[in-house]
C-alpha cells in the first residue's frame, strides 16, 4: 500500500492538514454529545417534569464529556504545536487518538444510562484513559525532536508537560478497576482533576517564562 503524500511529505502543509482534520473530528465528538438529550413531546406537566429528573443524568454525562472533550482538544492542539516534524509515527497516533475521541459519546450515552453499572463506568474510564495515553506518546515523540533544548528550565517544563497528560491517564486508568469495586468511588476519583489540573497548568507557566528568559 503507498503511504499517503501527507505521511511522505512532512511540513508546515501537512501540519495544517493535520490540525484541520483533528478540529473536525473533535467538533463532531462534541456535537453528538447532545443528540442523546431530549424530552419526548406532548407530555401533561406531571410527566413533563418527571421526564425532565429522567434526562439529568444525561445533562450530567454530557457536561462531564464536553469538558474532557474540550481538555483533550486543548491538549492535542498544543502537543501538535510543539512537534517539530510531522512524521508517520505522528499521523498513526493522531488517527488512533480521534479514532479513540470519535468513540467518547458512545461511552457517554452508556454511562448516563447507565452510571451505577461497573461496566459503564469502567468503559468510560478506559476510552478517556486511552486517549490521553496517545497523547503522551505524542508529547514524548516531541520531546526527542531535532533542536530539543536541554537547559534545565527546558527540561523541567517538559517533565510538567508530561506530567499534565500523565495525570489524567493514571485517574482515568485506576478508574477501570476501582469501578468494579465501586462505580460511585470511580466517578468520584475524577474530581481530583480539579485540583490537579491548575496546579499543575500554574507550575507550567512559571516553568515556560524561566525557559524564554534561559
Amino acid at each position: 500500500m503507498q503511504r499517503p503524500p501527507e505521511v511522505r511529505e512532512p511540513g508546515r502543509a501537512a501540519d495544517e492538514r493535520l490540525v484541520a482534520l483533528s478540529d473536525g473530528v473533535f467538533a463532531i465528538a462534541l456535537t453528538i454529545l447532545v443528540l442523546d438529550l431530549s424530552v419526548p413531546p406532548d407530555l401533561g406537566p406531571q410527566a413533563f417534569h418527571a421526564a425532565l429528573r429522567e434526562a439529568l443524568p444525561g445533562i450530567g454525562a454530557y457536561a462531564l464529556s464536553f469538558w474532557v472533550i474540550a481538555q483533550l482538544w486543548w491538549d492535542h492542539r498544543r502537543i501538535l504545536a510543539a512537534i517539530p516534524e510531522i512524521d508517520v509515527r505522528v499521523v498513526w497516533l493522531t488517527l488512533l487518538g480521534l479514532a479513540l475521541v470519535a468513540l467518547v459519546p458512545f461511552p457517554t450515552a452508556v454511562l448516563a444510562d447507565y452510571s451505577e453499572e461497573s461496566s459503564a463506568v469502567a468503559l468510560y474510564a478506559a476510552v478517556v484513559a486511552a486517549v490521553n495515553a496517545v497523547h503522551l506518546a505524542l508529547l514524548l515523540l516531541s520531546h526527542r525532536g531535532p533542536g530539543r533544548a536541554a537547559s534545565p528550565e527546558a527540561l523541567r517544563l517538559q517533565r510538567l508537560d508530561d506530567a499534565d497528560v500523565a495525570v489524567a491517564v493514571v485517574l482515568f486508568g485506576l478508574a477501570v478497576p476501582l469501578a468494579f469495586v465501586s462505580p460511585t468511588a470511580a466517578l468520584l476519583s475524577w474530581l481530583l482533576f480539579l485540583p490537579l489540573k491548575p496546579v499543575i497548568g500554574l507550575r507550567q507557566k512559571v516553568a515556560a517564562r524561566r525557559a524564554r528568559r534561559g
